[in-house]
């Protein structure tokens, strides 16, 4: 036995990114019960809690800042289910900002993909999502997790894909992403159209070069700048930009983009 483990040990040092193990909440995780205990500044995030995760009485938990990125769950809903039509020929799902679970459960409540990988940088966020997928009732090991960076991840994907775990690699023609990133930057609550260059830590050009092999969707502000996204369709390809509401107000867009990975010769 011991043997063994040395053996499985160093296989998957071989790796530089290999699946993550299940992580306990920790400190940094939170299931508020009550107003009091919340922090001023997500006191309307938590007046909103079953607007964000229907079952949150059930046992959801989230880290302070995930509570200004996760998705609410009507509009997740809607989002997997507007990804549902997308060609059937693309099965496998790469979710690179996984944060708190919100758009990665509601893919996997969709069925409509084989494989699903979510990705987190921080392990406190992660625990979260695997905890919060489990209150929505999905079996441990449907979703493969990855702890760390998705750009890191997709460069290897893409370049060196053996320096990866087997179980991460993926065929790019049957592969699309889903990224909700951060929306940090100057004028994203103010301008009456937001420029996504000017959008922080990642702007339109960091995720769009990420991302352009790929068909891809992007979960931006409402009102990001629908002139910056057309630009980046590739020649003689549309994009499809989305707005979604709930009780008539606007809440983010999504611009689905057609990727340019070549097709494989014998397709």
């Amino acid at each position: 036995m011991g043997s063994q483990e040395v053996e499985m040990a160093s296989g998957d040092a071989e790796y530089s990114m290999s699946p993550a193990e299940e992580l306990p909440v920790n400190d940094d995780c939170f299931h508020y019960e009550g107003k009091h205990e919340v922090p001023w500044d997500i006191q309307k995030y938590f007046a909103q809690r079953y607007s964000i995760f229907s079952l949150y009485d059930y046992g959801v938990y989230m880290t302070d800042d995930a509570w200004f990125g996760v998705t609410p769950e009507p509009v997740a809903n809607q989002v997997a289910h507007d990804m549902y039509g997308t060609d059937k020929k693309k099965h496998i799902l790469i979710d690179v900002f996984a944060g708190a679970g919100g758009n990665t459960i509601a893919f996997t409540l969709s069925e409509r993909w084989s494989r699903i990988i979510s990705i987190e940088r921080d392990p406190s966020t992660l625990a979260c999502a695997q905890n919060n997928s489990k209150v929505y009732g999905i079996e441990p090991g449907i979703i493969t997790w990855v702890l760390g960076d998705s750009f890191e991840f997709l460069d290897k994907l893409f370049n060196r894909p053996e320096e990866l775990h087997p179980d991460l690699r993926v065929n790019l023609d049957e592969t699309v992403l889903f990224a909700s990133p951060p929306w940090g930057g100057p004028g994203y609550r103010t301008d009456e159209v937001f420029n996504l260059y000017d959008m922080q830590p990642y702007n339109l050009a960091d995720l769009h070069n990420a991302y352009k092999r790929l068909d891809h969707a992007l979960f931006l502000p409402r009102t990001s700048d629908i002139r910056q996204i057309a630009k980046l369709a590739p020649p003689d390809r549309k994009v499809e930009v989305v707005q979604y509401c709930m009780e008539g107000a606007s809440k983010a867009m999504v611009a689905y983009l057609p990727g340019s990975y070549p097709k494989q010769a014998s397709e």
